[in-house]
C-alpha cells in the first residue's frame, strides 16, 4: 500500500526553497545515485546521475526540450556524459524510446540507487508524459515508451515500472488551475493518470503551493 504524505506551502518562495534543500541533499548523498530532474547546483556525489521523466520529441536545443532547459545545471554539475541519461531525440522516435529504455535498463542493472524523483502534475491529471489509460497499458512490463501527447507532439516517458524503482518520487505542484487534480491525487483516485503511475511506490510525497491546494 502506497503511503502518500503532503507538504503544503504558503508561497511559491518557500516550496522553492525547500525544493533546492531537498535537491542539495539528494545531490550530495553519497554513493552512486540517481536523481529525476530539477534545477540548481549544489555539491554533489561524484557518483551522481541525472535521468529525465520525460522528453518532448524535438531538437535538444529547443525551449520545449527538458534536456536544453537544465542545460545551465548540467554545466554547473559538469557530470561526465555517462552520468546523464537523456532521450536522444535525434534518433527516429521509437528508437529514442528502445535507446532511452536501454540507458534506464543499465542503470537499474548498476549499483546506483534511484533516490529523489521529481514529478509535475497536469491540470488533466497526467504526469511525466502519461496522459491516458491506453499509455499505462502500453507501459506494462516496459521501463521508457513513445507517446502521442494531447498536444500535437510526440515524447518518450518513463514508465509506471520504472517510477516504482525510485525510492523518492516527489510531485511538486504550484500554481492555480490544477485544484480538481491535487484533490485527486489525494484522494488516490483509481481513475486519476498521476496516481497509476506511482500507485506500487512504498511512499510518495506531494509538495503544493497553496494557490494550487484543493483543501
Amino acid at each position: 500500500m502506497t503511503t502518500l504524505t503532503t507538504r503544503r506551502f504558503p508561497s511559491r518562495a518557500a516550496l522553492d526553497a525547500a525544493l533546492a534543500e531537498r535537491l542539495a541533499q539528494a545531490l550530495a548523498a553519497p554513493g552512486p545515485s540517481a536523481v529525476m530532474l530539477a534545477q540548481t547546483p549544489p555539491p554533489h556525489d561524484e557518483g551522481l546521475h541525472i535521468v529525465y521523466s520525460d522528453e518532448r520529441y524535438v531538437p535538444s536545443d529547443s525551449e520545449a526540450s527538458n534536456f536544453h532547459q537544465t542545460r545551465v545545471l548540467l554545466d554547473a554539475l559538469a557530470l561526465p556524459p555517462a552520468g546523464v541519461k537523456r532521450v536522444r531525440t535525434e534518433l527516429p522516435l521509437d528508437e529514442a524510446a528502445a535507446d532511452y529504455e536501454r540507458q534506464l535498463a543499465s542503470l537499474l542493472k548498476s549499483s546506483v540507487r534511484l533516490g529523489l524523483g521529481l514529478l509535475g502534475l497536469g491540470a488533466d491529471g497526467h504526469t511525466a508524459s502519461l496522459f491516458t489509460v491506453a499509455d499505462l497499458e502500453r507501459a506494462r512490463g516496459r521501463l521508457a515508451i513513445a507517446v502521442q501527447r494531447p498536444d500535437g507532439l510526440s515524447a518518450v516517458s518513463v514508465t509506471p515500472d520504472f517510477l516504482a524503482r525510485v525510492e523518492e518520487p516527489l510531485f511538486v505542484v504550484a500554481g492555480s488551475g490544477k485544484e480538481d487534480a491535487v484533490r485527486a491525487l489525494l484522494a488516490q483516485n483509481p481513475h486519476l493518470t498521476a496516481w497509476r503511475a506511482v500507485e506500487a511506490c512504498p511512499r510518495v510525497e506531494l509538495w503544493v503551493h497553496t494557490g494550487a491546494d484543493a483543501s
